[in-house]
């Protein structure tokens, strides 16, 4: 064991203001204090009852913490301090995440503020390396700001463990990763419909589109069949995109057209000929049972083409304006184009008629513009048939079969269910920010080699030529984040990964089950044969005292780190934890926190009645055995309210151990055994050294059981006390 020799003092100790209101504004003192210890690194503990792991879910390094991680803070903090009192090699290694497109997004924001952009900083000479500093240098201020909230909130995690997704060697893991999936044909590139951001200029995967319910315009339009002399009517809420069109689709079985497969029909916009074909994946109860199919702007459309070997036709350029092969449409928007189609569709007699029509619409989870479908080259992991075997199967079965196991359980159903209907998953970003993809391909064949070592290839893996394009694609971020718990844990310590993989819990929020949760326990399994965490514990979004969701739109953001100041890092924890059941949103609740900094302040006025009377009547170091057969009893209720809270803990129902320790604190300790012993003590009979004692081992019992909720004022309180075995209480004996 090494142990770094400390002053154990405390400067407020010097003032001796025990005699004062307990004082938050000293926390600070205190966690610089833990820090020096070394006691937050395993490697220094004393000694060990088996290995106990959480990694943090690393925050984005692209502004201030929020109450969320206050409550992800609270939570993790709470299992990590109370099994590092259980006896346990205990590790929480924490960390910060690049959060590319998100990153990106806020950095987009800034430059705006600035007057400027990405796309006009790309422009210039060394466009990309000169974006990529400036969005470095932004992260790498806002990660210190944030490591320091951190703190701030008490967190006792390792900081000589610290990572960081860009860390040369968490790249090197990510790579290493790519390259295995690539060697074994489970990643691929092609052209596929993706959803495509105009306003970010980037593919965002299934995930990260919002649906929303929408009110928009169904136009019916009519298509002409010059040989039957008839019209066949379709029904669209895009007539913009009908340029685009390639074929009319019918199911075969739908007696209205049945007659219509093999003729030709007229676009209605350019004039241009196009096949009607049937499809058995045509609904003949919707609409009318026959639809245009526009593959290049349609997820659906693409499908259809495909099975019939369509053209393609993209009209709409990635900058959202259409482009020569929509006709008229050429260098409008979306929206005037749409205009300018109903106009022609109306002057020509196309347009039958117009109805209202509610549906829903994907969009940017950022900034909320429409997502457009775009045939674009990509790089994929392969999640169907070879991919579900080798990938999606085993992750499965890891829940289902109880190696993983997760709080709630009733995510477990939404988790089965969004696994079984996985697609492939889009792993390619057109940001800057982020790990590039390490593939370069070939100007002559056109083949792509992965090259994961420093430096690019020398030639292609393919034909020899010498000379090769690099990818300008990055990572999505959550592929990176996926390989967070063995990327971490390769790259720390020298025995961290035998020791602490598979780590113990994986705490976040419920809003990233499959975001991040599924890929870990997905590439986890993978990479390393291993689930990555036996348990998962889900906790909701903080809402405001009206149950709505926290925005900087509605102005009901909450700061952390002010109420910190406010009211001290103890009662914000204590409110967001009591009350907080798995799974749940959170309700944050000012006089909730104002009432857990009045319980702070009652411990501590506890705290010092009870050294104060020991100190005027003699303190005995003999404890145990001088207590009379009343305050043994009192004595073993209350190791029986610690047993009680303890295995609240371990089922993982934090709120309840936080209440019972409370209630047994403030009604049974100062309310019923402090006012009785009061009067023996004044009276000082022979019984007053066993109402001591008891009283100071209960007041050690309490601070220890109340330690993981509310660490800051009890190690102030053990500090004070005359008789203990540590030098500091996150190391006592739970």
């Amino acid at each position: 064991m090494h142990q770094k020799s400390i002053e154990f003092t405390y400067t407020f100790l010097m003032n001796d203001d025990f005699l004062k209101p307990y004082d938050h504004s000293k926390e600070k003192e205190i966690y610089d204090l833990w820090e020096k210890s070394g006691f937050f690194n395993p490697d220094n503990l004393e000694k060990t009852d088996g290995n106990y792991c959480i990694i943090m879910p690393p925050p984005n390094a692209n502004g201030s913490l929020h109450v969320g991680h206050a409550v992800m803070v609270a939570i993790e903090d709470i299992m990590i301090r109370y099994n590092r009192m259980k006896g346990k090699n205990t590790l929480w290694l924490p960390g910060a995440d690049h959060a590319g497109f998100e990153t990106q997004v806020v950095f987009e924001k800034k430059l705006e503020k600035e007057g400027t952009s990405r796309f006009e900083i790309l422009k210039q000479e060394g466009g990309r390396e000169i974006l990529y500093k400036k969005i470095w240098d932004f992260t790498q201020s806002n990660k210190e700001h944030m490591e320091n909230q951190v703190k701030q909130l008490g967190a006792s995690c390792d900081w000589e463990r610290e990572k960081f997704t860009l860390d040369p060697k968490i790249i090197s893991v990510v790579y290493s990763t790519f390259k295995k999936l690539y060697n074994e044909g489970l990643v691929y590139r092609a052209k596929r419909i993706v959803n495509w951001c105009v306003k970010h200029q980037t593919s965002l995967s299934d995930l990260e589109v919002s649906w929303e319910q929408r009110e928009d315009k169904l136009y019916y339009i009519k298509y002409k069949i010059p040989s039957q002399k008839r019209e066949i009517l379709i029904a669209t809420t895009r007539p913009e995109t009908i340029p685009g069109d390639v074929a009319i689709a019918v199911n075969p079985k739908d007696k209205r057209y049945k007659d219509l497969v093999g003729e030709k029909a007229i676009e209605p916009i350019t004039q241009k000929e196009i096949p009607i074909v049937g499809d058995d994946a045509v609904d003949i109860g919707f609409g009318t049972g026959a639809l245009k199919i526009t593959p290049a702007h349609d997820g659906v459309d693409f499908e259809v083409g495909k099975r019939h070997s369509l053209e393609t036709i993209a009209t709409l350029n990635l900058d959202g304006r259409f482009n020569k092969l929509s006709g008229p449409f050429e260098g409008m928007k979306v929206n005037e184009a749409r205009e300018k189609a109903v106009e022609i569709l109306q002057k020509s007699g196309s347009l039958d008629k117009i109805d209202n029509y509610s549906h829903q619409v994907g969009t940017c989870y950022k900034c909320k513009s429409v997502i457009e479908p775009m045939i674009l080259d990509q790089w994929f992991i392969d999640l169907s048939e070879k991919g579900k075997k080798e990938i999606v199967r085993p992750a499965i079965d890891s829940v289902k079969k109880g190696k993983i196991k997760i709080f709630p359980k009733f995510q477990e159903k939404i988790f089965f269910h969004w696994m079984e209907n996985i697609r492939d998953w889009n792993i390619s970003r057109q940001i800057v920010w982020g790990i590039p993809i390490p593939v370069w391909y070939c100007t002559a064949c056109g083949k792509e080699t992965v090259h994961i070592e420093k430096g690019s290839p020398k030639n292609c893996s393919a034909c020899g030529h010498t000379e090769l394009r690099k990818e300008t694609d990055v990572f999505d971020t959550w592929f990176s984040s996926g390989q967070w718990p063995f990327a971490t844990l390769q790259t720390s310590g020298e025995n961290d990964f035998k020791n602490f993989y598979p780590t113990s819990v994986m705490e976040t929020g419920y809003d990233i089950l499959f975001f991040w949760v599924a890929r870990m326990i997905m590439l986890g399994l993978y990479v390393t044969g291993k689930i990555p965490f036996e348990t998962v514990y889900l906790h909701g979004l903080v809402r405001d005292k009206d149950k709505q969701k926290m925005s900087k739109s509605k102005g009901n953001v909450v700061d952390p780190l002010g109420v910190v100041e406010q009211f001290g890092a103890d009662a914000l924890r204590m409110a967001l934890v009591v009350g907080n059941s798995p799974g749940q949103d959170v309700i944050y609740d000012e006089n909730k926190i104002k009432g857990y900094r009045n319980f702070s302040n009652k411990l501590w006025n506890i705290a010092r009645f009870v050294l104060a009377s020991a100190d005027s009547h003699g303190f005995n170091a003999d404890l145990r055995g001088q207590l009379t057969a009343e305050d043994e009893k009192l004595l073993k209720q209350c190791e029986e309210i610690k047993t009680k809270a303890s295995q609240e803990i371990e089922n993982y129902r934090f709120s309840q151990a936080a209440e019972i320790a409370y209630h047994y604190v403030w009604h049974d300790f100062a309310d019923k055994i402090i006012e009785d012993k009061k009067k023996i003590l004044a009276e000082n009979s022979d019984k007053s050294d066993s109402a001591i004692t008891l009283l100071y081992l209960i007041l050690l019992d309490s601070i220890k059981m109340l330690h993981p909720f509310m660490p800051f004022v009890t190690e102030a309180i053990y500090q004070r006390l005359p008789k203990k075995d540590k030098e500091f209480l996150m190391v006592e004996e739970w």
